[in-house]
């Protein structure tokens, strides 16, 4: 990016100005060397403003229907008052590094609403769709006001955790018949999911739907709830219809009333910021360490491919000339 006026910036986004906001998540996201100290500082500058808003995590197969629920969805919170923010995690490509960014498309109304914003983000290959910046995402919509964050993934089934460590509620969204044998269902995505949502509960579908939440709320009895103040519940919706969405919004608003009476939700945001630092602490010393060693790196990923030398060996071999680099 060009030269950055931080303070400038970050009264933008502290005005909501929509441009303001899009050049501050430009930056934070932005992978090149120069734009890091200046998206540290505006994010230093706008964490007293943070915190404040609704962040809930929606997950689930391609095709359950996400992006048409979320669409409705944000336009009843937009409705009520709310200010939503949503940020579309997209698929990037492994070859060429390209994205799709198809989400501000898909969801035309809510794009379109003075009340909202719709990001679409590349996950830069991040398990899970999400990206590395997408917390710090978190905290620039929430300095501009936005009181409800809604991140939508790309439901790859690789990495759902990572999601649910950045937000306070999980929503993990079913399609109706999959309860028939439980398809597609893991105990790791019970575990850390705030509700589960089979969407598509109209027409034809709404028996099969109710059958399904009843498969999977049995196979939530078979899992020990996350925290002891919140019962995950299952739901039937429809993001067509609109149908079930006020119930599951007041199982969120319920489940935030919950955990703030009692602690957790301090404490949960807490160990989040832990695990973002960790994470980011792992990045930066990837990203050094291919950058000092980047030569013989290619020279290990080579005699490695041709199994002249195992994993491991290349691994130490790579460590031991970082920890002489950085002794120098």
């Amino acid at each position: 990016m060009a030269e950055v006026n931080v303070a400038e910036l970050a009264a933008g986004v502290r005005a909501c100005d929509r441009a303001a906001v899009g050049r501050a998540i430009t930056l934070v996201e932005s992978r090149l060397a120069e734009d890091a100290e200046p998206a540290q500082e505006l994010l230093a500058e706008l964490l007293p403003h943070t915190g404040g808003a609704h962040r809930v995590g929606i997950t689930g197969v391609p095709g359950v229907g996400k992006s048409t629920l979320i669409e409705t969805l944000g336009t009843a919170l937009t409705r009520q008052g709310h200010r939503v923010a949503v940020l579309a995690v997209d698929p990037t490509s492994a070859l060429h590094g390209g994205s799709i960014l198809g989400d501000k498309t898909r969801m035309t109304s809510l794009a379109n609403d003075p009340a909202a914003f719709v990001r679409p983000s590349p996950t830069a290959g991040q398990l899970g769709g999400v990206t590395q910046v997408t917390r710090e995402t978190i905290s620039v919509l929430e300095a501009a006001g936005f009181d409800v964050v809604l991140v939508e993934t790309v439901g790859v089934g690789q990495s759902e955790t990572a999601v649910a460590s950045m937000v306070d509620f999980f929503v993990v969204l079913m399609l109706p018949g999959a309860g028939d044998d439980l398809q597609g269902i893991k105990k790791g995505i019970l575990e850390i999911a705030d509700l589960i949502a089979v969407n598509k509960a109209d027409g034809d579908n709404v028996e099969r739907a109710a059958n399904a939440a009843r498969d999977y709320q049995l196979a939530l009895h078979m899992t020990k709830p996350a925290s002891p103040t919140w019962t995950p519940p299952v739901i039937t919706c429809s993001g067509l219809t609109a149908d079930g969405l006020e119930t599951l919004w007041d199982h969120v608003a319920e489940h935030r009333r919950l955990m703030s009476a009692s602690g957790e939700l301090a404490a949960r945001r807490a160990d989040q910021r832990v695990r973002w630092m960790r994470a980011m602490l792992t990045e930066r010393m990837r990203a050094r360490l291919t950058t000092r060693a980047q030569d013989l790196l290619a020279d290990l990923e080579d005699e490695v491919r041709a199994d002249r030398l195992t994993p491991t060996a290349a691994a130490d071999q790579l460590m031991a000339a970082f920890d002489g680099s950085a002794d120098a």
